[in-house]
């Protein structure tokens, strides 16, 4: 592919993740708007978001699969009209019913672009200075979504309607695919690749279980029926798949893209990091607006800083120096930085602490953060072989989303025992019970960010640990001839 097709094809690629990943948080700040509108409970009100995250999760390494048997481009282009339809479908919802079930095919298809998106991308860049920069904008989008996400959420709720933020996707997902059209790589299915049925239903079975079981555990309790039959159904399912894929002609899932050191210890890394940024990111956006009483937009605007720290880490700091250094050497730092930045954080109180606290801890947070998940995507999809490209992204993403499904369920536990506690313990007479609660609501907070804070650190022990590689590795089967992995696990 030309030079100039490469980087437009960059410009595609990165517009479909952003749309995935800022889906994950612009309806966040809608949320109360669209239940009022449309009558849900309390106790449903969870399922706009919990219907996404539960498709998207537990479907993403049969979607990976998927991209390696019909084509990369073709499910690309695929994925992007599906969401753009489930998008209309949503926004258009006369009931809450309708909107779960948008909700969830957004997921269906979610699982299907996110592993395409991210296997062109490491199949259209392989030569190294080149790989760094375009995974460095890459980086950038995945890091900085989220928060991008709450940001659009916040003007379109604020001066449009709650049904923007779903409205939104259908232009984005229509030029993008005018531009995969145009410009993408034809990009054929691999003719030895084949669909692995019972370790389809073994693997998305695991996944569903696990990732609905965390998504309940934040409203019923870990110690709850269903939330533990889930969580030890999915365990069961999951152990199950990884015992067939070593049996199977062709598995889902090939030992090879799990038993290379440096795609595990970028798996690993980025579960235990968004473990700790999903909850954080809630708690953050709980704490301006709830607290400090903040307007959506002007939550989102709060944000912003640290977007374009995320920006600088990734493409002026993770791409320049990707393929000179170790990538420990940007992973660690990098994540010693993010939790420094929530140690800062997590010492917020009930007065005004945003030009104190809030903004540097969002700057070191955006800033590190950035640089170790850049560096993490080219690990985890690098020297891998193509008719596999699909499953190592589709795992990588799956680290994300189970990573946030279980920060979201861990950290709103233990925010919601730890302000129980405090509330108990201060209670009395002459209280201000005003105040006393948002006091215990604040506690709660730190508390569940001191645990994110140990999240992280626990992640660049793992990285420092298990990452050993010289340099990023480039994909196989494309450009450069690509050098053995330094070591394997197993």
């Amino acid at each position: 592919m030309a030079d100039n097709r490469r980087w437009w094809a960059l410009v595609v690629i990165a517009l479909a993740q952003l749309m995935v990943v800022l889906d994950m948080t612009i309806v966040n700040i809608a949320l109360p708007s669209a239940q009022a509108d449309l009558n849900m409970s309390d106790a449903n009100r969870q399922w706009v978001i919990t219907a996404y995250t539960l498709a998207f999760g537990g479907l993403l390494l049969l979607g990976g699969r998927v991209s390696d048997l019909a084509g990369r481009k073709t499910t690309f282009m695929i994925g992007l009209v599906g969401f753009a339809a489930a998008s209309a479908l949503g926004g258009a919802a006369t009931g809450q019913g309708m909107l779960f079930g948008a909700r969830a095919l957004q997921g269906v298809f979610a699982a299907l672009l996110a592993p395409a998106a991210l296997s062109l991308l490491a199949t259209t860049f392989t030569e190294p200075k080149e790989r760094a920069k375009a995974f460095g904008v890459f980086g950038a989008i995945v890091g900085a979504g989220a928060a991008i996400g709450l940001l659009a959420g916040g003007l379109l709720t604020e001066y449009l309607d709650w049904r923007w933020c779903l409205y939104v996707n259908v232009p984005i997902a229509l030029l993008a695919f005018a531009g995969a059209w145009a410009i993408l790589a034809p990009g054929g299915r691999h003719p030895d690749a084949h669909l692995d049925v019972p370790g389809a239903l073994l693997g998305s079975g695991g996944m569903l279980a696990l990732v609905y079981g965390f998504s309940e555990a934040a409203s019923r309790g870990w110690d709850d029926g269903l939330v533990v039959t889930l969580l030890v159904a999915g365990v069961v399912l999951l152990v199950a798949f990884g015992v067939w894929q070593t049996r199977a002609r062709v598995p889902l899932l090939p030992m090879s893209v799990v038993k290379d050191r440096q795609r595990v210890g970028a798996f690993l890394t980025v579960l235990f990091v968004t473990v700790g940024m999903f909850g954080v990111f809630l708690f953050l956006t709980y704490y301006l607006q709830g607290v400090l009483g903040w307007s959506p937009l002007k939550t989102g605007l709060a944000y912003l800083p640290m977007t374009a720290a995320m920006i600088v880490g990734s493409t002026q700091i993770a791409a320049r120096l990707l393929s000179k250094v170790p990538p420990r050497t940007l992973i660690v730092p990098g994540l010693l930085v993010a939790a420094g930045g929530l140690a800062i954080i997590a010492q917020v109180g009930v007065e005004p602490a945003y030009v104190s606290h809030v903004l540097p801890g969002m700057l070191m947070l955006g800033l590190g953060m950035s640089t170790a998940m850049m560096t993490s995507i080219s690990l985890a999809t690098g020297s891998v072989a193509p008719r596999d490209s699909g499953a190592a992204s589709a795992t990588f993403n799956t680290a994300q989303q189970v990573g946030g499904s279980i920060g979201t369920a861990l950290l709103n536990t233990i925010a919601a025992s730890a302000t129980a506690t405090y509330l108990t313990a201060h209670a009395g007479p002459g209280v201000d019970k005003r105040l006393l609660q948002a006091e215990a609501t604040v506690h709660g907070f730190n508390v569940a960010t001191w645990w994110a804070f140990g999240a992280l650190l626990l992640a660049a022990l793992i990285a420092g640990v298990v990452v050993n590689a010289e340099r990023a590795p480039t994909p196989q089967g494309a450009g450069e001839r690509t050098p053995e992995p330094v070591d394997t696990l197993g």
